[in-house]
């Protein structure tokens, strides 16, 4: 007997169950099922990106009598009610009178944003909407962080308990923001008592507009790897994380929910898919040079973050399945459609590059890009602090 996918032979969740067991979503997807009375649900950040996708999904649901949109500016999707106003502006409370449910997703997740600026938005605008959300008798807020809060370390089951701790590092990177979000959201049942929180944490996210550092790894010449690391490589499809926050909105699931695809994939089955070819370099010479590329503001992301290229942090699940919810993707399918999305991109240590800095930094490196590769654009900088 031929073994099983990896997907499978590694689809153990939290409770000891199997994907197996679970069996396959079919080709619509598992439907809530929900049989209490419909609810009146606001969507922040429902102009664009999962924000949209969330909307759009719970104007079609029956479960939900009615979806208040609020956005700095007004979306295209049909059948909710638009509120146009900034997520840190007080006056939200007022909007949102007779809302159920707050489905916040108007967060900052821009790689190019100034990390103070960034975490300003982050952190306000969840204070804020967890506050009015309380003034206004609201009686569930779900937010949406990532796994990245557990931490990538090397010693991390495989896959992560929900109610494992968080243990990621608070550099001044988008996790730092994450994990003040979730603090915010453990605060607030104690202080608005009758208000409860579920976060939702996704695995990887990938799909269309998704850019973030862990996207752009695949848009290197070379897939870094660190010597001694053990990366698990999981994804979490935007449509399945949509459905996941469906789920949430309707209490089907409550607390901490992790996200993402069954199972995981190993470096060399990525290396197989991808085509892509790893280039290994010593701990201490990764590390260092992408503290150093950091520091001189050519990479978007601290060293730290490197970590989630190195380590597991791999999740089960188990909370979403246990409620009926099913992946529609697999981490193969959302590994070939994140390819396909970053076709003609190019990057190094997460900073992107244009033609000329492409041509010039890749061509040069040939064999020995990724961080090292980087070393054209460090003396590019020190030249014109000099100049």
């Amino acid at each position: 007997m031929s073994s099983p996918p990896s997907h499978v032979r590694s689809g153990l969740t939290a409770d000891g169950l199997t994907v197996e067991q679970y069996g396959p979503a079919d080709a619509e997807g598992v439907a809530p099922e929900y049989d209490g009375p419909p609810l009146v649900v606001a969507v922040t950040g429902a102009a664009s990106g999962i924000g949209s996708r969330l909307a759009a999904r719970l104007s079609a649901s029956t479960a939900v009598k009615r979806v208040l949109a609020i956005d700095e500016r007004r979306g295209d999707v049909p059948g909710v009610q638009w509120r146009v106003l900034d997520v840190r502006d007080p006056a939200v409370a007022e909007r949102l009178a007779g809302v159920d449910v707050v489905v916040h997703l108007a967060q900052d997740l821009g790689m190019d944003t100034d990390p103070r600026t960034r975490s300003a938005y982050n952190v306000r605008g969840t204070q804020t909407v967890l506050t009015a959300a309380a003034a206004a008798g609201v009686h569930r807020v779900v937010l949406c962080t990532s796994a990245m809060v557990y931490g990538a370390l090397d010693d991390n089951e495989v896959p992560l308990d929900e109610d494992a701790p968080l243990r990621a590092t608070e550099e001044a990177s988008l996790v730092g923001d994450l994990l003040e979000i979730e603090r915010l959201g453990r605060r607030a049942p104690h202080a608005h008592p009758g208000l409860s929180v579920t976060v939702l944490r996704p695995a990887v996210v990938v799909g269309p507009g998704v850019d973030t550092v862990l996207t752009r790894h695949f848009e290197a010449p070379r897939l870094l790897v660190v010597a001694g690391s053990r990366p698990c490589w999981q994804f979490c499809h935007v449509d399945d994380l949509t459905a996941a926050l469906e789920y949430a909105a309707l209490g089907l699931v409550e607390g901490e929910v992790t996200v993402g695809c069954d199972g995981w994939l190993e470096q060399e089955e990525v290396e197989e898919i991808t085509g892509i070819r790893r280039m290994e370099l010593p701990a201490s010479l990764a590390l260092g040079t992408a503290a150093r590329l950091h520091r001189l503001g050519l990479t978007p992301a601290p060293a730290g973050d490197l970590a989630y290229t190195m380590y597991p942090w791999v999740v089960s699940g188990s909370r979403l399945h246990e409620a009926g919810w099913r992946p529609l993707h697999t981490n193969e399918e959302v590994l070939g459609e994140l390819l396909e999305q970053v076709s003609g991109n190019h990057a190094v240590a997460g900073r992107r590059l244009g033609g000329k800095d492409a041509a010039t930094t890749l061509g040069a490196a040939g064999a020995t890009v990724a961080l090292v590769g980087t070393a054209a654009l460090v003396r590019r900088a020190r030249k014109r602090r000099r100049i």
